[in-house]
């Protein structure tokens, strides 16, 4: 299935590297805008713009406290990106296994000849 090419998939939201950055930092937890540009080199346009973002395609969550907006990561979100790459381990790991049989069936083989 093609992807959008959009920001609103969650698989262009995180190919920035910035957006990505603000991720980083929300690991941490729950944290204003202004806690989050102390913490990324971008000024505060910017990342309110990245958290746009990252809102729309379900990343990040925000709620108010007063007059602040605190963000949190919601990581449910990235379970497309999470099951895109599963494939990817899966196939990797197969190929491993081949090839530690074919290093037990070698190691067999100089086993049996040497004795």
């Amino acid at each position: 299935m093609a992807r959008a090419s959009t920001t609103s998939d969650v698989f262009n939201a995180v190919g920035d590297v910035h957006r990505r950055a603000i991720l980083d930092v929300l690991l941490a937890g729950e944290k204003a805008v202004g806690a989050i540009v102390g913490e990324v080199p971008m000024p505060q346009p910017q990342v309110s713009r990245h958290l746009r973002v990252l809102g729309d395609v379900g990343l990040v969550q925000c709620r108010a406290e007063g007059r602040r907006r605190l963000y949190r990561l919601a990581p449910e979100a990235l379970r497309p990106i999470r099951d895109w790459v599963s494939q990817y381990e899966r196939a990797i790991n197969a190929r491993l296994d081949r090839i530690e049989d074919y290093l037990a069936t070698l190691q067999r083989e100089g086993d049996d000849g040497g004795t």
